[in-house]
């Protein structure tokens, strides 16, 4: 606290946005782009807007006009699309100042990607290659970003299937004429484009790592679900003797007796030495629950069933237990990455980040301050904002269907369990819930408000303080303030805490 008291206050935005604030927000971020519009996917992605509401002859002479256009970077001097796939990829490359445009088929090896970089840096020893590729990860891209001449525009595939609409209505795809589309992209719209900038080689590890344990965690959620739904078929008992299913002793537990007929088998003391063993401490208690084992009945007599579920049982009790040792290491990595990272205190200041949630806050900004100019950018962005679809009297406010899901889930995770540590979002979510917001909509509120302060936070690189943010409150009088009260006279009146 001493240290927040030398610096500057962060200068957090106040604000209680309703759908329609949010609305708003959007439509000002947007005034001068074009009416229709294609969301970014990914977190290195960015988005053009595609032409809509043209004739075909338009559009061939609007092709025709762009084909004369200079380079919107200046030392730019040939364009390329690649189109990437699993063996091959696809190219067209134009030359600055030519109407010829070259094709060219790139086999998946790393030896024929780095011929063909250094191929180009031949033919064109100054100024820098524009090049579209409709991925922002990948083989590809790994293959390409360390050369410095390169400018990588990653087109999200969303982006790329709306341009393609836009002239061939039917709906027809081929790899040749997506590499066209991408080559007229970055030749025509590079200026809407954002050129990829690949982040520190620590941020862009904590940001894979905890990529990579969100999909894990949804194994073992999938994973939990098949062997509760297996259980309740043949051992239903085991889902109390057992416990959390996900947990070591559980998957334990019924690699030993995946059925109950093997624990009906087992010597009473052994299965009494398991429970001691995972920290059982009430020995009456244990010899009652060790008495029900002994009594259980089981579900069917079906030898078939019963055969065949003990067998899947103990194969899914395996792939949880492997699932979870996975889990802790990759925890340890992000843990380790993310104590040395130069922003951990900022990250760690937040309340409820915790281990988890404060590397991925950490891989959902990044360290490049110049990544977003504002929040708006980070609101739209990662799919918290909602979208506002006006035409003629109607108005229709939704959430966004096309963003980087991994992102708005961190923002949506961290501000639900923000409410437990910070009593001004738990007001604020409380407050939407009582105009009628449903949980899930009163929490994407709740992130729209954290987004903002959590941009100025990193903006500024100043920890974030719960008290500045509530003195904020006080001098613009927010409605906060009268729950704010309520909560602690009734956590006062009840003699507890938050």
């Amino acid at each position: 606290m001493k240290e927040l008291a030398e610096h500057a206050p962060p200068r957090y935005e106040l604000g209680t946005p309703s759908l329609d604030d949010w609305g708003e927000t959007f439509e000002r971020g947007r005034a001068l782009e074009s009416t229709t519009y294609t969301q970014m996917l990914s977190l290195d992605d960015s988005t053009i807007r595609a032409i809509a509401g043209s004739s075909k002859r338009v559009l061939r002479l609007a092709q025709k006009e762009m084909k004369n256009m200079p380079s919107s970077i200046p030392d730019v001097v040939a364009w390329v699309g690649l189109d990437w796939a699993d063996q091959q990829h696809e190219g067209r490359l134009q030359a600055v100042g030519s109407s010829q445009v070259e094709s060219f088929v790139l086999p998946q090896r790393p030896e024929a990607l780095q011929e063909w970089v250094g191929q180009l840096r031949t033919r064109f020893p100054f100024g820098r290659i524009a090049l579209a590729v409709e991925q922002s990860r990948g083989p590809l891209v790994y293959a390409l970003m360390g050369h410095d001449f390169l400018l990588l525009y990653p087109v999200p595939p969303k982006t790329l299937a709306d341009y393609r609409q836009a002239f061939f209505s039917s709906g027809a795809k081929s790899d040749p004429q997506d590499a066209d589309l991408l080559l007229e992209l970055v030749r025509c719209h590079a200026d809407r484009l954002r050129v990829w900038q690949p982040g520190d080689t620590q941020t862009r590890q904590i940001q894979m790592l905890s990529e990579h344990r969100r999909t894990l965690v949804e194994d073992r959620t999938a994973l939990t679900n098949r062997l509760t739904a297996l259980l309740k078929d043949s051992f239903p008992q085991a889902l109390e003797w057992a416990g959390e299913l996900s947990t070591p002793r559980a998957c334990e537990f019924l690699r030993r007796w995946p059925s109950l007929e093997a624990l009906q088998h087992a010597r009473r003391s052994q299965v009494r030495h398991f429970y001691l063993d995972h920290g059982w401490k009430d020995i009456a208690s244990l010899e009652v629950h060790l008495d029900q084992i002994r009594q259980a009945q089981p579900l069917t007599s079906d030898t078939a069933v019963l055969e065949v579920s003990a067998r899947m049982v103990k194969l899914l009790a395996q792939q949880l237990s492997t699932l979870g040792s996975g889990l802790q290491e990759l925890d340890e990595a992000i843990a380790s990455l993310f104590a040395q990272h130069p922003d951990r205190s900022l990250w760690d200041s937040f309340p409820g980040a915790g281990p988890v949630l404060a590397p991925r806050l950490l891989a959902a900004f990044g360290a490049d301050r110049r990544r977003y100019e504002n929040a708006s950018e980070m609101q739209q962005f990662s799919g918290i904002a909602p979208v506002t679809a006006r035409s003629g009297k109607s108005c229709w406010v939704h959430w966004r269907w096309a963003c980087p899901k991994f992102l708005r889930q961190s923002f949506h995770e961290f501000a639900a369990h923000s409410r437990r540590w910070s009593p001004w979002a738990r007001a604020y979510y409380e407050q939407q819930i009582a105009k009628g917001a449903e949980h899930h909509a009163a929490v994407r509120a709740l992130a729209f408000k954290w987004i903002r302060i959590l941009y100025r936070c990193w903006k500024d690189r100043t920890p974030y303080d719960e008290q500045l943010y509530l003195q904020a409150l006080q001098r613009h009088g927010s409605p906060l303030l009268k729950r704010l009260q309520a909560q602690a006279a009734l956590s006062a009146a009840s003699g507890g805490g938050m």
